[in-house]
C-alpha cells in the first residue's frame, strides 16, 4: 500500500479518496473542517489534515513523506501549487485547471525527476485520452468535444447547478475561446456558435463556446481543425448573456457606500446560492467526441448519472475516476517518464489508454463507441 495525500477534500477530491483508499493509505487536507469531518464520517480510515495550502514552502514539508500527490485545489492556486509539488520532487495527477500553461513546467518537472500528468479529469481529461489514442491509429482532420454537466430536476431561471465554485463557471462563460481552425489559433467570445444538439439520454441540449482545448492546441497543432462546447439547457445562455452584457461579471472595482467590491465577486456570491447542488440531488454528466477525416468517423459518447448507492455525484465520478486511473498508473509503474504530460499524450500510449478505459468501465463508467464509414 503507498501513502497518497489529496489536496482538496470537496465532492471531487473526497470521491477520489474514497477510491484509493480501497488499495492504499490516504491523507485529505483541506482548509475546510466541515468538510474533512464528512469524509471521516464516510471512511474511518481516510486521515485528514486542517491546512492552509496557500503557503508554498509548508505544502513542501507537508507532502514530503507521501508517495505521490492528487491536486484538486482550486483553479487560481493551481499553478502555484503543482509547480511547488514539481520543486518538492513528488510524482503528481492534477485537476485543478488553473489559466496558466502547464507544459510551461515541463523542464522544471524534468529536473526534478517527476512525472505529472495534469488536467486529468473529465473534459479536459478523458476527452483528450480518447483523442490521443485515435490520432496513434488513423489521421484525424477535426476534433469536435461537447460536453457538460446538469441537475436532472430543471429549477428556473437557469436551469443549472455547478458541482464546483460559481466563479469558475463564470470565468468559463467571460474568457476567450480558443479554437483551431484551419491550422490557425482563432479566439472568439465565450458562449458564441449557439446550436441546439439532440442526445440520446440528455435529451435537447445548447452548445456553445468556451475555451476548453487548452493544451490540445499544442500538442495536437497537426489537427487542422478543432473545437470544445460546453452544454447547457436550452435558454441558459440567453440568461448568462444578459447578466454579461448588464455588467454583472465586471471585474472593476467599484464603490458603493464607502464599500469597495467588484461586480463579479457579488454574482458569484448570489449564485452560490442559486446554482448550488444538494446533497443527494440527481445530475448527469454528457459528453459527445467527434472525431474524422476524409474517409471515416469516429463517435464516442459518455452518459453518466448520479451514483445513489455511492451518493457521488456524475461529474465526481468521472473527474475523478479519470485522475485516481492516472494514479494508479504512476504506482503500477504503467507510466514513468519524466515531464509534464497532459491526457492526450497518455492516450497515445496503448497500455495507458487500456488501462484507464478498463478502470472507468469498472466503476460503471461506459463509453458508446461508433464507427461511421463515410461514403
Amino acid at each position: 500500500m503507498k501513502q497518497i495525500i489529496v489536496l482538496g477534500g470537496g465532492r471531487v477530491g473526497s470521491a477520489m479518496a474514497y477510491d484509493l483508499s480501497k488499495n492504499h493509505i490516504i491523507t485529505v487536507v483541506d482548509i475546510d473542517e466541515d468538510l474533512l469531518q464528512k469524509i471521516t464520517k464516510n471512511n474511518s480510515q481516510i486521515r485528514t489534515l486542517n491546512q492552509n495550502l496557500s503557503d508554498t514552502e509548508t505544502l513542501k514539508k507537508l507532502i514530503k513523506p507521501y508517495d505521490i500527490v492528487v491536486c484538486a485545489v482550486p483553479g487560481f492556486m493551481g499553478f502555484q501549487t503543482l509547480k511547488a509539488i514539481i520543486e518538492a520532487q513528488k510524482n503528481v495527477v492534477d485537476i485543478s485547471f488553473f489559466p496558466e500553461n502547464a507544459l510551461e513546467l515541463h523542464n522544471l518537472a524534468i529536473k526534478n525527476n517527476v512525472s505529472a500528468l495534469v488536467d486529468f479529469g473529465v473534459a479536459p481529461g478523458l476527452g483528450n485520452i480518447l483523442f490521443g489514442y485515435y490520432d496513434s491509429l488513423m489521421k484525424i482532420e477535426s476534433y469536435e468535444c461537447y460536453v457538460g454537466g446538469l441537475p436532472k430536476n430543471k429549477e428556473q431561471p437557469f436551469e443549472y447547478k455547478a458541482p464546483f465554485s460559481p466563479i469558475d463557471v463564470i470565468e468559463e462563460y467571460i474568457r476567450p475561446a480558443r479554437l483551431f481552425e484551419n491550422e490557425k489559433i482563432i479566439t472568439k467570445e465565450a458562449l458564441t456558435d449557439l446550436e441546439i444538439m439532440e442526445f440520446d439520454q440528455a435529451g435537447e441540449l445548447e452548445a456553445f463556446n468556451t475555451d476548453g482545448l487548452r493544451s490540445l492546441l499544442y500538442t495536437m497543432s497537426h489537427v487542422p481543425n478543432m473545437k470544445e462546447k460546453t452544454l447547457r439547457y436550452p435558454g441558459h445562455v440567453e440568461k448568462i448573456q444578459l447578466l454579461k452584457e448588464i455588467g454583472f461579471f465586471h471585474e472593476e472595482i467599484r464603490n458603493l457606500k464607502n464599500h469597495n467590491y467588484k461586480p463579479i465577486d457579488i454574482t458569484a456570491d448570489i449564485l452560490k446560492e442559486k446554482w448550488f447542488l444538494k446533497e443527494g440531488e440527481e445530475e448527469f454528466t454528457v459528453m459527445k467526441i467527434i472525431m474524422e477525416n476524409k474517409n471515416k468517423k469516429i463517435q464516442i459518447d459518455l452518459y453518466d448519472e448520479y451514483d445513489k448507492k455511492t451518493n457521488t455525484t456524475s461529474m465526481a465520478r468521472t473527474t475523478g475516476y479519470t485522475c485516481t486511473a492516472g494514479v494508479n498508473l504512476i504506482l503500477e509503474k504503467l507510466f514513468s517518464r519524466k515531464g509534464i504530460f497532459p491526457p492526450e499524450l497518455i492516450g497515445k500510449e496503448k497500455v495507458c489508454y487500456n488501462f484507464i478505459i478498463n478502470y472507468l468501465k469498472e466503476r460503471n463508467i461506459n463509453l458508446k463507441t461508433r464507427d461511421l464509414l463515410k461514403t
